[in-house]
């Protein structure tokens, strides 16, 4: 099978990257506007070719052709990066969507495209359970991106020029490397960065703000799950699902954290206040009803606890 990564560099795209390259019967294009790394460490890295491409810019003339069996669309730029600039947003997160679905249409028409999407298209009011049925009203760029490219992967898909799924993440923790231009990126500094004996910076003071998780490990059972989906599993029209997370409040993540790295890793932690972060998370939905995701057969994680001790066993086989 013939897979191309766009946004490829990204801990996503690394994530599952490595994962198909792990299997001897993918082959993998990784893109990026910088030089995307082949994973190391993996069984068959002579089946993955890297390029450096803008997709906006003609870029993709060099990545496409009818090989292509699957496409998952990781490229973009982040909730608080969209927030602060509002044409990079537009360019990355919309215009360089549509010109990856033009070149497709024309050149592997019916390729599968997994999208990748947020909750963030949801904003305020909302119902305590967000169930598929709640028509998403973003409150930030990001989020009116990401709904756009959404509408986008319905028509092309009820078109018959591709066959897309859309996939609404939740917030991802715990995320390896270093902080994003994401809002909710304290959300995985808040235990990476103890873990490694830094200070972290959680922009609320409310220990009781919760958010909807899901783990890397379970994130990229979901993302494999989405390539053997059969094409008739939803509408035509309508190709979103809601990944399925947990609801965890900051202070069930400081206890997680104490409990996996030890009492003194809370003393790393700095609770300050950011109002432009905390406009936007408190925009997002913090329960979601995930029996259709989970009838489609992707699953949740049991703790976030065993987030937190994955990321850690990580740490430590890297010291080994």
């Amino acid at each position: 099978m013939h897979v191309l990564i766009t946004g490829a560099a990204g801990f996503i795209g690394q994530l599952l990257a490595k994962e198909l390259l792990n299997d001897a019967s993918y082959k993998v294009i990784l893109t990026d506007l910088v030089d995307p790394p082949i994973p190391t460490g993996v069984k068959y890295p002579g089946n993955a070719k890297a390029v450096t491409a803008d997709l906006v810019e003609g870029g993709l003339e060099a990545l496409v052709d009818s090989t292509l069996d699957a496409v998952y669309a990781f490229h973009g730029v982040m909730s608080s990066g969209s927030e602060a600039n509002f044409e990079l947003g537009m360019r990355v997160n919309v215009d360089a969507t549509r010109a990856l679905l033009e070149t497709l249409r024309k050149k592997c028409p019916g390729v599968r495209v997994i999208y990748s999407s947020s909750q963030a298209v949801y904003g305020q009011p909302l119902p305590k359970l967000v169930t598929d049925d709640v028509i998403p009203t973003p409150e930030s760029s990001y989020g009116a991106e990401k709904f756009i490219c959404e509408a986008l992967i319905n028509d092309y898909t009820r078109r018959g020029f591709i066959t897309g799924f859309t996939l609404r993440f939740p917030t991802i923790s715990v995320r390896p490397g270093k902080p994003t231009a994401a809002a909710s990126s304290f959300l995985s500094g808040m235990i990476r960065e103890p873990l490694n004996g830094q200070e972290a910076l959680i922009p609320l003071e409310d220990r009781s703000f919760k958010s909807w998780l899901c783990s890397p490990r379970t994130l990229l059972h979901n993302l494999i799950v989405t390539l053997s989906l059969p094409a008739d599993s939803l509408p035509l029209h309508i190709r979103q699902i809601n990944i399925p997370g947990i609801c965890v409040t900051i202070q069930e993540m400081m206890d997680a954290l104490e409990k996996v790295g030890g009492k003194d890793k809370l003393a790393l932690l700095k609770e300050q206040e950011d109002p432009v972060v905390k406009k936007i998370v408190h925009s997002w939905p913090t329960r979601f009803d995930n029996s259709q995701a989970i009838r489609l057969g992707f699953k949740r994680d049991e703790s976030f606890e065993q987030a937190v001790r994955d990321f850690k066993d990580s740490l430590d086989n890297n010291d080994t």
